[in-house]
């Protein structure tokens, strides 16, 4: 794996695949046709054809689209389709500050295929010999991506937070960072990715953080989602970024455009150009294929 691979990895979908969603005329994501087939088993909230799949026009408002489409989700979950259920609600919008069309559990946006958001704190340390960061690995008991590296913080973005409220609620639980610190933080820019996996489509974006700790500061993990932390010189992160799938696929992003932000990717590299072309492409509007 290279830089550029990674990116590309997180990027691709072969769209024949999926079918647009839409409430009303407007598309909020791209949903696979095998779960379409699921969805339609409830008529009253979902309907489909060869253009799409569409929300009961009769589910006028907000309230009434977010408990209908829920219900459906838990049924889906309680047979299994659903593979997991976190109880936290995610906003479905055409973009992070648009009106909300609706609500729907966590789970079930990658099912869904619309948009969702995270939060990446990048935690660094500056010594007398260089930068250093903060590498969390993930817990072995998680159910996905049980053991990858990640940052020292993320998290999805919930309903009802904003993204440095998220960061520092996220630092508290994951790495024991006092609100104090943790607000801090500063934000460095968002960056997206669209990409199938198992549970459908990722059509994510990402609110990426950066903190400079104490040289004295050790995390400490109270959610039971961090098997250990390391502190790395930057150099060897970029390593570990650049030629293995050690980090968790979207977290090699957050990596990438941190080193770029410091230097340690520069036009000097043969792939530069392409790489910041990629990584900072602005989403794009979802393709629909009939």
């Amino acid at each position: 794996m290279s830089y550029l691979d990674h990116i590309k990895q997180c990027n691709s979908y072969p769209a024949e695949d999926f079918l647009p969603f839409f409430i009303g005329k407007t598309c909020y994501g791209l949903t696979h046709k095998t779960h379409i087939q699921h969805l339609i088993e409830w008529p009253e909230v979902f309907s489909a054809d060869s253009q799409g799949l569409y929300l009961n026009p009769e589910l006028n408002t907000p309230e009434l689209r977010t408990n209908a489409a829920n219900e459906v989700m838990w049924a889906l979950h309680k047979k299994g389709i659903i593979d997991s259920w976190v109880g936290e609600q995610y906003n479905i919008s055409e973009s992070f500050d648009s009106p909300s069309a609706m609500l729907i559990e966590r789970a079930a946006v990658a099912f869904l295929g619309t948009r969702g958001y995270g939060v990446h704190l990048n935690g660094l340390v500056r010594k007398a010999d260089g930068i250093y960061i903060w590498i969390a690995e993930r817990s072995l008991s998680k159910p996905f991506w049980p053991g990858m590296l990640d940052q020292i913080v993320a998290g999805g973005q919930p309903f009802g937070l904003s993204p440095q409220e998220n960061i520092i609620k996220e630092s508290q639980e994951e790495a024991d960072i006092t609100p104090e610190v943790a607000a801090t933080a500063t934000f460095e820019g968002e960056i997206h990715y669209c990409n199938a996996g198992e549970r459908g489509l990722h059509n994510d974006g990402l609110f990426n953080y950066d903190l400079w700790l104490p040289e004295d500061f050790v995390p400490h993990n109270t959610d039971g989602e961090v098997e250990s932390f390391k502190l790395m010189p930057i150099e060897e992160m970029a390593k570990i970024t650049d030629e293995t799938s050690e980090f968790k696929s979207n977290c090699n992003l957050v990596n990438i455009d941190l080193l770029i932000r410091l230097g340690l990717i520069d036009s000097s590299h043969p792939d530069y150009q392409e790489i910041c072309s990629l990584l900072y492409a602005k989403p794009s509007p979802i393709q629909i294929h009939t």
